[in-house]
Protein backbone atom coordinates (compact mmCIF):
# COMPACT_ATOMS: atom_id res chain seq x y z
CA UNK A 1 0.00 0.00 0.00
CA UNK A 2 1.03 3.38 -0.61
CA UNK A 3 2.45 5.39 2.05
CA UNK A 4 2.61 9.57 2.37
CA UNK A 5 5.62 11.95 1.10
CA UNK A 6 8.30 12.32 3.23
CA UNK A 7 9.46 15.68 3.95
CA UNK A 8 13.96 15.65 5.09
CA UNK A 9 14.24 16.72 9.33
CA UNK A 10 17.52 18.86 9.89
CA UNK A 11 20.43 18.02 11.56
CA UNK A 12 20.84 19.75 14.97
CA UNK A 13 24.25 20.44 16.43
CA UNK A 14 25.24 19.76 20.00
CA UNK A 15 24.43 16.22 21.70
CA UNK A 16 21.42 14.39 21.96
CA UNK A 17 19.82 12.80 25.03
CA UNK A 18 18.36 9.33 25.06
CA UNK A 19 14.58 8.65 24.81
CA UNK A 20 12.91 7.58 27.86
CA UNK A 21 9.44 6.58 27.30
CA UNK A 22 6.68 5.17 29.56
CA UNK A 23 5.91 1.61 29.34
CA UNK A 24 2.05 0.04 29.60
CA UNK A 25 3.57 -3.06 31.01
CA UNK A 26 5.77 -2.15 33.42
CA UNK A 27 3.94 0.90 34.17
CA UNK A 28 7.25 2.56 34.42
CA UNK A 29 9.37 5.24 32.14
CA UNK A 30 12.23 3.46 30.82
CA UNK A 31 14.80 3.98 28.61
CA UNK A 32 14.25 2.93 24.74
CA UNK A 33 17.49 1.16 23.90
CA UNK A 34 17.37 0.61 20.23
CA UNK A 35 20.80 -0.87 18.34
CA UNK A 36 21.75 1.26 14.83
CA UNK A 37 18.18 0.66 13.65
CA UNK A 38 15.09 1.99 15.97
CA UNK A 39 11.96 -0.68 15.40
CA UNK A 40 8.84 0.96 15.63
CA UNK A 41 5.18 -0.63 14.64
CA UNK A 42 1.61 1.59 15.20
CA UNK A 43 -1.57 0.80 14.91
CA UNK A 44 -3.10 1.47 12.02
CA UNK A 45 -6.69 3.35 11.13
CA UNK A 46 -9.61 1.20 9.82
CA UNK A 47 -10.80 3.59 6.69
CA UNK A 48 -14.61 3.66 7.31
CA UNK A 49 -14.46 7.75 8.38
CA UNK A 50 -12.28 10.54 7.74
CA UNK A 51 -9.06 11.05 10.46
CA UNK A 52 -10.31 12.82 13.59
CA UNK A 53 -8.26 14.67 16.52
CA UNK A 54 -7.99 11.64 18.51
CA UNK A 55 -6.46 9.50 15.55
CA UNK A 56 -3.73 13.06 15.49
CA UNK A 57 -3.13 12.89 18.36
CA UNK A 58 -1.66 9.92 18.26
CA UNK A 59 0.44 9.53 15.53
CA UNK A 60 1.81 12.49 16.58
CA UNK A 61 3.18 11.04 19.42
CA UNK A 62 4.74 8.42 17.46
CA UNK A 63 5.95 10.64 15.11
CA UNK A 64 7.81 12.40 18.00
CA UNK A 65 9.48 9.02 19.07
CA UNK A 66 10.40 9.03 15.26
CA UNK A 67 12.03 12.37 15.78
CA UNK A 68 13.85 11.71 18.87
CA UNK A 69 15.54 8.59 17.47
CA UNK A 70 16.24 10.39 14.51
CA UNK A 71 17.93 13.00 16.48
CA UNK A 72 20.01 10.54 18.35
CA UNK A 73 21.22 9.35 14.46
CA UNK A 74 18.72 6.25 14.52
CA UNK A 75 17.63 4.54 11.32
CA UNK A 76 14.06 4.43 12.02
CA UNK A 77 12.53 1.57 10.38
CA UNK A 78 8.56 2.47 11.01
CA UNK A 79 5.84 -0.11 10.18
CA UNK A 80 2.27 0.45 10.42
CA UNK A 81 -0.89 -1.32 9.24
CA UNK A 82 -4.04 -0.39 7.26
CA UNK A 83 -6.99 -2.80 8.44
CA UNK A 84 -8.75 -2.65 5.01
CA UNK A 85 -11.28 -5.07 6.29
CA UNK A 86 -13.54 -5.60 9.29
CA UNK A 87 -16.70 -5.15 10.52
CA UNK A 88 -16.55 -1.50 11.29
CA UNK A 89 -15.83 -0.77 7.77
CA UNK A 90 -18.61 -3.58 5.96
CA UNK A 91 -21.12 -2.22 8.54
CA UNK A 92 -20.50 1.66 7.49
CA UNK A 93 -20.59 0.57 3.63
CA UNK A 94 -24.04 -1.47 3.75
CA UNK A 95 -24.93 2.27 6.12
CA UNK A 96 -24.07 4.19 3.07
CA UNK A 97 -24.73 1.63 0.36
CA UNK A 98 -21.15 2.46 -0.70
CA UNK A 99 -18.74 -0.07 -1.77
CA UNK A 100 -16.37 -1.22 1.01
CA UNK A 101 -13.31 -1.62 -1.32
CA UNK A 102 -14.31 2.07 -2.79
CA UNK A 103 -14.67 3.17 0.82
CA UNK A 104 -11.66 1.75 2.36
CA UNK A 105 -9.64 3.41 -0.61
CA UNK A 106 -10.99 6.67 -0.22
CA UNK A 107 -10.79 7.58 3.77
CA UNK A 108 -7.19 5.76 3.62
CA UNK A 109 -6.05 8.22 0.79
CA UNK A 110 -7.95 11.15 2.89
CA UNK A 111 -5.66 9.77 5.63
CA UNK A 112 -2.22 10.23 4.07
CA UNK A 113 -3.30 13.96 3.23
CA UNK A 114 -3.85 14.58 6.91
CA UNK A 115 -1.02 12.99 8.09
CA UNK A 116 1.23 15.00 5.34
CA UNK A 117 -0.56 18.32 6.33
CA UNK A 118 0.49 17.96 9.52
CA UNK A 119 3.61 17.07 8.61
CA UNK A 120 3.81 13.23 9.93
CA UNK A 121 6.71 11.81 8.96
CA UNK A 122 5.82 8.33 7.25
CA UNK A 123 6.08 4.78 7.84
CA UNK A 124 8.40 2.83 5.40
CA UNK A 125 6.22 0.16 5.25
CA UNK A 126 2.54 1.17 4.92
CA UNK A 127 0.95 -2.37 5.11
CA UNK A 128 -2.88 -3.34 4.25
CA UNK A 129 -4.71 -6.11 5.97
CA UNK A 130 -6.13 -7.15 2.62
CA UNK A 131 -2.74 -7.15 0.82
CA UNK A 132 -1.19 -9.26 4.02
CA UNK A 133 -3.89 -12.00 4.15
CA UNK A 134 -1.62 -14.95 2.25
CA UNK A 135 0.79 -14.19 5.42
CA UNK A 136 -1.41 -14.16 7.71
CA UNK A 137 -3.08 -17.39 6.81
CA UNK A 138 0.44 -19.20 6.70
CA UNK A 139 0.81 -17.94 10.52
CA UNK A 140 -3.09 -19.09 11.15
CA UNK A 141 -1.86 -22.29 10.09
CA UNK A 142 1.02 -22.88 12.49
CA UNK A 143 -1.10 -21.62 15.24
CA UNK A 144 -3.17 -24.40 14.89
CA UNK A 145 -0.46 -26.82 14.35
CA UNK A 146 0.98 -26.29 17.16
CA UNK A 147 -2.14 -26.13 19.37
CA UNK A 148 -2.12 -22.73 19.72
CA UNK A 149 -5.58 -22.25 18.15
CA UNK A 150 -8.47 -24.10 17.26
CA UNK A 151 -11.87 -24.12 15.17
CA UNK A 152 -15.23 -23.85 17.36
CA UNK A 153 -17.57 -26.61 17.59
CA UNK A 154 -20.04 -25.15 15.58
CA UNK A 155 -21.88 -27.01 12.70
CA UNK A 156 -22.68 -24.25 10.61
CA UNK A 157 -19.27 -21.85 10.76
CA UNK A 158 -15.63 -23.79 12.20
CA UNK A 159 -14.74 -20.22 12.84
CA UNK A 160 -10.33 -20.14 14.14
CA UNK A 161 -10.29 -18.68 17.31
CA UNK A 162 -6.91 -18.07 19.44
CA UNK A 163 -6.48 -19.94 22.78
CA UNK A 164 -5.59 -17.42 24.59
CA UNK A 165 -3.55 -19.01 27.52
CA UNK A 166 -1.71 -20.24 24.92
CA UNK A 167 1.85 -18.81 26.23
CA UNK A 168 1.12 -19.02 29.56
CA UNK A 169 1.64 -15.25 29.83
CA UNK A 170 -1.78 -13.36 28.72
CA UNK A 171 -2.55 -10.47 30.67
CA UNK A 172 0.81 -8.85 31.31
CA UNK A 173 0.76 -6.22 28.88
CA UNK A 174 -2.80 -4.23 30.37
CA UNK A 175 -2.76 -5.59 33.22
CA UNK A 176 -5.88 -6.13 33.71
CA UNK A 177 -8.02 -8.78 35.26
CA UNK A 178 -10.08 -11.30 33.62
CA UNK A 179 -13.73 -9.24 34.57
CA UNK A 180 -11.90 -5.89 33.22
CA UNK A 181 -10.59 -7.84 29.94
CA UNK A 182 -14.13 -9.16 29.57
CA UNK A 183 -15.98 -5.86 30.04
CA UNK A 184 -13.82 -4.37 27.58
CA UNK A 185 -13.50 -7.07 24.79
CA UNK A 186 -17.54 -7.36 24.88
CA UNK A 187 -16.83 -3.25 24.18
CA UNK A 188 -14.25 -3.50 21.81
CA UNK A 189 -15.20 -5.94 18.98
CA UNK A 190 -14.66 -9.08 21.02
CA UNK A 191 -17.23 -12.15 21.08
CA UNK A 192 -17.40 -13.09 25.03
CA UNK A 193 -20.33 -15.08 24.32
CA UNK A 194 -19.92 -16.69 20.81
CA UNK A 195 -21.14 -20.33 21.25
CA UNK A 196 -18.26 -23.29 20.84
CA UNK A 197 -15.57 -21.24 22.05
CA UNK A 198 -13.37 -22.91 24.84
CA UNK A 199 -12.63 -19.72 27.08
CA UNK A 200 -14.90 -15.90 26.65
CA UNK A 201 -11.43 -14.28 25.98
CA UNK A 202 -10.44 -16.58 23.14
CA UNK A 203 -10.18 -14.33 20.06
CA UNK A 204 -11.18 -14.78 16.26
CA UNK A 205 -8.34 -15.57 14.10
CA UNK A 206 -10.62 -16.65 10.98
CA UNK A 207 -13.77 -16.04 10.61
CA UNK A 208 -15.79 -18.43 7.89
CA UNK A 209 -17.42 -16.82 4.70
CA UNK A 210 -20.97 -15.43 5.16
CA UNK A 211 -23.54 -14.65 2.52
CA UNK A 212 -22.74 -11.40 1.20
CA UNK A 213 -19.41 -10.68 2.79
CA UNK A 214 -16.11 -10.10 1.22
CA UNK A 215 -13.74 -13.87 1.52
CA UNK A 216 -10.30 -14.92 0.57
CA UNK A 217 -9.19 -19.01 -0.19
CA UNK A 218 -7.02 -20.21 2.57
CA UNK A 219 -6.45 -24.24 3.19
CA UNK A 220 -9.49 -24.02 6.05
CA UNK A 221 -11.77 -22.50 4.08
CA UNK A 222 -13.06 -19.16 2.58
CA UNK A 223 -13.17 -16.52 4.93
CA UNK A 224 -11.18 -13.17 6.28
CA UNK A 225 -8.82 -12.60 9.29
CA UNK A 226 -9.91 -11.17 12.93
CA UNK A 227 -8.26 -7.83 13.95
CA UNK A 228 -5.48 -8.65 16.11
CA UNK A 229 -3.80 -11.29 14.08
CA UNK A 230 -2.74 -8.71 10.86
CA UNK A 231 -1.14 -6.71 13.41
CA UNK A 232 1.09 -9.57 14.83
CA UNK A 233 1.71 -10.44 11.33
CA UNK A 234 2.71 -7.28 9.72
CA UNK A 235 4.63 -6.38 12.31
CA UNK A 236 6.74 -9.52 12.81
CA UNK A 237 7.09 -10.36 8.94
CA UNK A 238 9.19 -6.85 8.39
CA UNK A 239 10.62 -6.19 12.30
CA UNK A 240 11.10 -9.21 13.62
CA UNK A 241 10.48 -10.35 16.90
CA UNK A 242 11.02 -7.94 19.71
CA UNK A 243 10.00 -4.25 18.01
CA UNK A 244 11.72 -1.40 20.50
CA UNK A 245 7.86 0.04 20.28
CA UNK A 246 4.39 -1.07 19.80
CA UNK A 247 2.07 2.08 19.66
CA UNK A 248 -1.15 3.23 19.24
CA UNK A 249 -4.14 5.11 21.62
CA UNK A 250 -4.84 3.95 24.68
CA UNK A 251 -8.21 2.40 23.93
CA UNK A 252 -6.00 -0.62 22.04
CA UNK A 253 -4.07 -1.51 25.14
CA UNK A 254 -7.03 -4.29 25.58
CA UNK A 255 -7.63 -6.47 23.62
CA UNK A 256 -5.59 -5.44 20.30
CA UNK A 257 -2.15 -5.13 21.51
CA UNK A 258 -2.60 -7.81 24.76
CA UNK A 259 -3.96 -10.45 21.64
CA UNK A 260 -1.43 -8.75 18.81
CA UNK A 261 1.58 -9.54 21.61
CA UNK A 262 0.24 -13.01 22.50
CA UNK A 263 -0.36 -14.12 18.48
CA UNK A 264 3.50 -13.17 18.07
CA UNK A 265 4.74 -14.82 20.97
CA UNK A 266 3.24 -18.01 20.25
CA UNK A 267 4.48 -17.63 16.72
CA UNK A 268 8.08 -17.39 17.40
CA UNK A 269 8.23 -18.37 21.55
CA UNK A 270 10.07 -14.88 21.92
CA UNK A 271 8.91 -13.01 24.88
CA UNK A 272 8.05 -10.26 25.25
CA UNK A 273 6.56 -9.19 21.46
CA UNK A 274 7.65 -5.33 22.32
CA UNK A 275 10.35 -3.82 24.43
CA UNK A 276 7.77 -1.00 25.53
CA UNK A 277 4.13 -0.68 24.52
CA UNK A 278 3.38 3.09 24.33
CA UNK A 279 -0.24 4.84 24.62
CA UNK A 280 -1.43 8.32 24.03
CA UNK A 281 -4.18 9.43 25.65
CA UNK A 282 -7.74 9.96 24.30
CA UNK A 283 -8.94 13.85 23.05
CA UNK A 284 -12.39 14.84 24.09
CA UNK A 285 -14.62 17.99 22.80
CA UNK A 286 -15.78 20.79 25.14
CA UNK A 287 -15.44 18.16 27.98
CA UNK A 288 -17.32 15.71 26.37
CA UNK A 289 -15.39 12.35 25.42
CA UNK A 290 -14.91 12.56 21.53
CA UNK A 291 -16.34 9.38 19.85
CA UNK A 292 -18.79 8.43 16.83
CA UNK A 293 -21.74 7.50 18.62
CA UNK A 294 -21.63 11.02 20.22
CA UNK A 295 -21.23 12.48 16.54
CA UNK A 296 -18.82 15.32 17.94
CA UNK A 297 -15.70 14.21 15.89
CA UNK A 298 -13.29 16.93 15.27
CA UNK A 299 -12.29 15.42 11.71
CA UNK A 300 -8.38 17.24 10.23
CA UNK A 301 -9.79 16.65 7.20
CA UNK A 302 -12.83 19.54 7.88
CA UNK A 303 -10.21 22.22 9.81
CA UNK A 304 -7.87 21.96 6.70
CA UNK A 305 -10.80 22.62 5.17
CA UNK A 306 -11.63 25.75 7.37
CA UNK A 307 -8.74 26.87 6.04
CA UNK A 308 -7.15 26.10 10.20
CA UNK A 309 -3.23 26.19 9.63
CA UNK A 310 -2.50 22.71 10.15
CA UNK A 311 0.78 24.01 12.27
CA UNK A 312 -1.59 25.10 15.26
CA UNK A 313 -3.53 22.17 14.81
CA UNK A 314 -0.17 20.02 15.48
CA UNK A 315 0.47 22.72 18.60
CA UNK A 316 -2.77 22.19 20.12
CA UNK A 317 -2.23 18.64 20.44
CA UNK A 318 1.24 18.75 21.83
CA UNK A 319 0.49 21.37 24.14
CA UNK A 320 -0.76 18.82 26.77
CA UNK A 321 1.00 15.49 27.41
CA UNK A 322 0.51 12.78 25.09
CA UNK A 323 -0.50 10.44 27.81
CA UNK A 324 -3.28 12.11 29.03
CA UNK A 325 -6.78 12.61 28.58
CA UNK A 326 -7.18 15.54 27.25
CA UNK A 327 -9.72 18.02 25.64
CA UNK A 328 -9.84 20.08 22.50
CA UNK A 329 -11.61 23.33 22.20
CA UNK A 330 -11.93 26.61 19.93
CA UNK A 331 -9.91 28.33 22.88
CA UNK A 332 -7.00 25.61 22.88
CA UNK A 333 -6.83 26.21 18.72
CA UNK A 334 -6.80 30.22 19.22
CA UNK A 335 -4.32 29.94 21.89
CA UNK A 336 -2.14 27.34 19.56
CA UNK A 337 -2.74 29.68 16.97
CA UNK A 338 -1.36 32.35 18.44
CA UNK A 339 1.71 30.65 20.13
CA UNK A 340 2.38 29.48 16.43
CA UNK A 341 2.15 33.31 14.88
CA UNK A 342 4.51 34.40 18.20
CA UNK A 343 7.55 31.88 17.09
CA UNK A 344 7.08 32.63 13.83
CA UNK A 345 7.94 36.28 14.48
CA UNK A 346 10.31 35.52 16.89
CA UNK A 347 12.21 33.53 14.12
CA UNK A 348 12.26 35.84 11.94
CA UNK A 349 13.69 38.77 13.65
CA UNK A 350 17.29 38.65 12.26
CA UNK A 351 19.37 38.48 15.31
CA UNK A 352 17.99 36.82 18.78
CA UNK A 353 19.19 35.16 21.96
CA UNK A 354 21.17 32.72 21.65
CA UNK A 355 19.49 29.38 20.76
CA UNK A 356 21.89 26.38 21.78
CA UNK A 357 20.54 26.15 25.43
CA UNK A 358 17.16 26.17 24.18
CA UNK A 359 17.83 23.38 21.68
CA UNK A 360 19.36 21.48 25.16
CA UNK A 361 16.13 22.14 27.05
CA UNK A 362 14.32 20.85 23.98
CA UNK A 363 15.85 17.85 23.75
CA UNK A 364 16.21 17.50 27.74
CA UNK A 365 12.12 17.92 27.91
CA UNK A 366 11.93 15.42 25.39
CA UNK A 367 13.36 12.53 26.12
CA UNK A 368 11.75 12.48 29.13
CA UNK A 369 8.95 10.76 28.29
CA UNK A 370 7.42 13.34 25.16
CA UNK A 371 7.49 16.18 27.83
CA UNK A 372 5.62 18.84 25.02
CA UNK A 373 4.55 21.20 27.61
CA UNK A 374 7.63 22.03 29.02
CA UNK A 375 8.98 21.83 25.46
CA UNK A 376 6.81 24.51 24.35
CA UNK A 377 7.00 26.50 27.35
CA UNK A 378 10.85 26.48 26.66
CA UNK A 379 10.40 27.89 23.09
CA UNK A 380 7.45 30.09 24.26
CA UNK A 381 10.11 31.76 26.70
CA UNK A 382 12.89 32.26 23.72
CA UNK A 383 10.35 33.49 21.42
CA UNK A 384 9.22 36.29 24.62
CA UNK A 385 12.99 37.21 25.09
CA UNK A 386 13.58 37.60 21.31
CA UNK A 387 10.88 40.03 20.46
CA UNK A 388 11.01 41.83 23.83
CA UNK A 389 14.62 42.94 22.92
CA UNK A 390 14.34 43.20 19.18
CA UNK A 391 18.38 44.05 18.46
CA UNK A 392 21.87 42.32 19.41
CA UNK A 393 22.22 38.78 20.05
CA UNK A 394 22.95 36.17 17.79
CA UNK A 395 22.38 36.64 14.17
CA UNK A 396 22.40 32.64 13.67
CA UNK A 397 19.97 32.28 16.85
CA UNK A 398 16.53 32.09 14.53
CA UNK A 399 17.71 29.71 12.06
CA UNK A 400 19.08 27.43 14.85
CA UNK A 401 15.42 27.80 16.61
CA UNK A 402 13.31 27.03 13.18
CA UNK A 403 15.83 24.13 12.94
CA UNK A 404 14.95 22.52 16.54
CA UNK A 405 11.48 22.82 16.27
CA UNK A 406 10.55 21.35 12.72
CA UNK A 407 13.16 18.53 13.81
CA UNK A 408 12.52 17.78 17.59
CA UNK A 409 8.55 19.13 17.20
CA UNK A 410 7.68 19.06 13.40
CA UNK A 411 6.48 22.21 13.51
CA UNK A 412 7.42 24.44 10.79
CA UNK A 413 7.91 27.73 10.84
Amino acid sequence: MQTWSSIPVPRLPGTPRPLRLYDTATAEVRPTTPGDTARLYVCGITPYDATHLGHAATYLAFDLVHRQWLDNGHDVHYVQNVTDIDDPLLERAIRDQDDWVVLGMRETALFREDMEALRVLPPRHYVGAVEAIPEITEAIGKLLAEGAAYRVDDDEYADIYFDHNATGRFGYESNYDEPTMLGYFAERGGDPDRPGKRHPLDALLWRLERPGEPAWDSEFGRGRPGWHIECSVIALNRLGAGPDVQGGGSDLIFPHHEYSAAHAEALTGFQPFARHYSHAGMIGLDGEKMSKSRGNLVFVSRLRADKVDSMAVRLGLLADHYRADRPWSAALLETAQRRLDTWRAAVALDTAPEAASLVDRLRDHLADDLDTPRALAAVDAWAAQALEQRGGGDPAAPALVRAAVDALLGVAL
